[in-house]
């Protein structure tokens, strides 16, 4: 089956609560090879729900939850699967390379040492105790271990926070590579330029629901929202709350604002500084488009 179409996981009609709190409140999802998805949302969206059922570390109160046509907590679904998590327990007192050999040893086909941390751009950090290294190369060979599996299926978790900006671009290229040999990703990330980057889907969720699943375009296109950005010192405490303005804020001498109401804003920031410069009106990126779908006018509406 060509990348892109067939289905390696996927949730139908899954409903998941915690007491009162209804965490997952009907949600369909797949997730396709070839693909990476990034699932967005603000805290308490149900991100961290939804990936947990696809990891098998909890049960669905009702839908169905498949994984490679699965149960995600059998061992032969699992083993197709690597996982880069925000928080990592490694044990400190191993080189890389043994600990790259032992996570490779839970997989029926795994990359060699050296290939995996060729891949990664870790071949410096081998021989070092992972207990040794900053903070930086510790998210490196996290991410070494969540590949050396080859596994079909990789979910990342925050992937790049800690990483310098080489870093950060190494691993997107290698994100990359492993999509165009048709691995599946599924990318949470507070960086919303990184799954600008890296996203041939985007899924929104608020409040246990998916309220956009689309590419980064489609997202836009939902939205009437627009991005004004100018040089001007006017107070962006006030400018916030001028009618059409969704979002402002200030970056040095720059405002940079998020408006459903473009004309109308224009036309009162040029009224109040006539010193104002620079101005640019483009439309929305996937941080404006974001904001509109998660702010709670939009909820409201």
């Amino acid at each position: 089956m060509e990348h892109g179409k067939e289905v390696l996981a996927s949730l139908r009609g899954v409903y998941k609560r915690y007491g009162a709190l209804a965490a997952l409140d009907g949600v369909d999802l797949d997730l396709h090879a070839g693909q990476v998805l990034a699932l967005l949302g603000p805290n308490g969206a149900g991100k961290s729900t939804t990936i947990g059922l696809l990891l098998g570390l909890l049960r669905a109160d009702a839908g169905q939850v498949r994984l490679f046509g699965d149960d995600p907590q059998q061992l032969s679904a699992r083993r197709n699967i690597g996982v880069m998590l925000q928080e990592a327990q490694l044990p400190e007192t191993l080189t890389v390379a043994e600990l790259l050999r032992l996570s490779a040893s839970y997989y029926p086909m795994p990359r060699a040492v050296d290939e995996c941390a060729a891949l990664v751009g870790i071949e410096d950090l081998l021989q070092r105790r992972y207990g040794r290294l900053s903070g930086g190369q510790q998210r490196r060979v996290q991410f070494a271990v969540a590949i050396c599996g080859r596994p079909r299926l990789l979910f990342l978790d925050e992937p790049t926070v800690g990483l310098d900006l080489p870093a950060r671009q190494r691993l997107w290229a290698t994100v990359r590579t492993l999509v165009g040999e048709g691995t599946a990703v599924v990318l949470t990330t507070h960086y919303l330029e990184e799954a600008e980057q890296l996203a041939d889907r985007i899924c929104v969720m608020l409040r246990g629901q998916v309220v956009s699943d689309g590419s980064v375009a489609a997202l836009r296109a939902r939205v009437l929202v627009r991005a004004v950005r100018c040089q001007s010192q006017l107070d962006v405490a006030q400018v916030g709350r001028w009618p059409g303005v969704r979002q402002a804020q200030r970056e040095g001498d720059r405002l940079h604002l998020a408006c459903d109401q473009v004309e109308a804003v224009v036309r009162r920031l040029l009224a109040a500084d006539p010193d104002l410069s620079a101005l640019e009106v483009k439309p929305a990126g996937l941080e404006e488009a974001f904001y509109d779908l998660t702010h709670p006018h939009a909820q409201a509406a």
